[in-house]
């Protein structure tokens, strides 16, 4: 799929989802505009009916206007200017409230408009208390000014509840949009992976085309019956045909390993092998390639419990490609320091090399497959950016751990704990 079709599909997709997301809220909060409405007037008439009540009870008089005002979006303060018994002020709030659906918590109080100060209050839990009834009288009052006051501390929470449909379209909208995002990055995930796959055949066609070509030249020389007579020339161009056809099956062997990495079948074989001997025998590995750009490994073997359960010969192949990565990647003459060191739990190894280093940037990509670091204009860096990936696989089939410092400029340590 080309990059400007995705992303038409990205940026037209997104505006559809942001258009959705956008009508949604606006819907959801018209809907509970209309719901506080309904709430309050809900509210109004059950304290209304209360107060018709109270002044029947205590025979007085009722107000011309309405005696119940609305203070705030959770606050009613209605006026009885008569004595009202607590239990009997409870009971009668309850029986309206739940005659109209209004299942919610509640604090009433009720105030003495003489001496401006509440002589009783209550917290009523009527959402999950149905049974409560305060038994309080309140004191004999002088004064006839009375009124009291009902609050409702979850409002929000109860007009919420009261939306059913529009909670549920929310949910679902909400599923949506991760269903979008999460296919969007599968998409874009597809299509970096289709790019790294394209750069792995490029590099795997140069990595096989330049040996071929080098054996095809060598036999060609070699087919000319006068080569005889210069045994010298002849034992080159054979050293020639020997070292390119050990490049081509390392390529190969490298190859089988990614296919045997993405079926997860790694044949681990543990058994009891020392960790120093599979060093020098990774290091032997690397020796050709350490020789061509005239290198060296030195060694600090300083861990006295060498011996490990580990697969001998994955163990060294993962090695070896720390030791190769750290040739490759060095400009001048690579001057690497393999250390070990006792741990707790197991051994620890370190590589060190002189490379051109690597930035903090990139440090968390290395042990990605097929992932390179960029090395700008110079391409003289050869493979398949299996290296580090494979390395990290083994190590952690191994129940272990790798690590990387570095600084551009400055090399790399490499940190691997293999428990024992």
């Amino acid at each position: 799929m080309k990059n400007s079709t995705i992303r038409r599909i990205v940026i037209l997709a997104t505006l559809s989802i942001v258009g959705i997301t956008g009508t949604q809220i606006y819907w959801v909060k018209r809907a509970f505009d209309l719901k506080e409405a309904e709430f309050e007037r809900t509210v109004t008439t059950a304290l209304y009916n209360v107060a018709q009540q109270i002044f029947e009870i205590n025979q007085t008089p009722s107000p011309a206007v309405n005696p119940v005002k609305q203070l705030s979006t959770n606050y009613f303060v209605v006026m009885v200017n008569s004595e009202v018994k607590p239990g009997l002020l409870e009971f009668l709030l309850r029986t309206e409230f739940e005659k109209r659906n209004v299942i919610a918590d509640f604090e009433y109080g009720v105030f003495d408009c003489t001496s401006e100060c509440m002589v009783y209050g209550d917290y009523v839990p009527l959402k999950t208390a149905k049974d409560k009834v305060t038994s309080k009288q309140l004191p004999d009052w002088a004064s006839k000014g009375y009124h009291f006051g009902v609050q409702f501390p979850n409002r929000e929470a109860h007009i919420i509840n009261q939306m059913g449909i529009w909670s549920f379209s929310s949910i679902v909208l909400l599923l949506v949009i991760v269903f979008f995002g999460y296919t969007l990055f599968v998409i874009l995930k597809q299509k970096k992976l289709s790019e790294i796959q394209k750069d792995f055949i490029n590099n795997m066609t140069h990595e096989f085309k330049t040996p071929i070509s080098t054996i095809a030249v060598s036999a060609e020389v070699l087919k000319d019956p006068k080569i005889v007579n210069q045994p010298e020339r002849l034992y080159n161009y054979a050293a020639i045909i020997e070292k390119e056809n050990t490049r081509l099956k390392q390529q190969v062997e490298r190859v089988l390993q990614m296919a045997r990495l993405d079926k997860e079948d790694l044949g681990i074989k543990r058994e009891p092998v020392n960790i120093h001997h599979v060093i020098d025998e990774a290091i032997r590995n690397s020796s050709v390639a350490l020789h061509e750009k005239s290198g060296r490994v030195d060694t600090e073997f300083n861990a006295v419990s060498q011996e490990l359960m580990a697969d001998k010969l994955h163990l060294t192949n993962a090695l070896a490609n720390l030791l190769d990565n750290a040739i490759k990647y060095s400009h001048l003459s690579p001057c690497i320091v393999v250390k070990t060191f006792d741990h707790d739990k197991g051994t620890v190894i370190e590589v060190h090399d002189n490379g051109i280093g690597i930035s903090a940037e990139n440090q968390k990509r290395v042990f990605q497959k097929f992932y390179r670091v960029p090395t700008g204009n110079v391409h003289d860096v050869k493979g398949f950016g299996l290296g580090l990936s494979y390395v990290k696989t083994i190590i952690e089939a191994h129940r272990g751990n790798i690590s990387l410092r570095s600084e551009p400029g400055k090399g790399s340590i490499f940190t691997a704990f293999i428990p024992a």
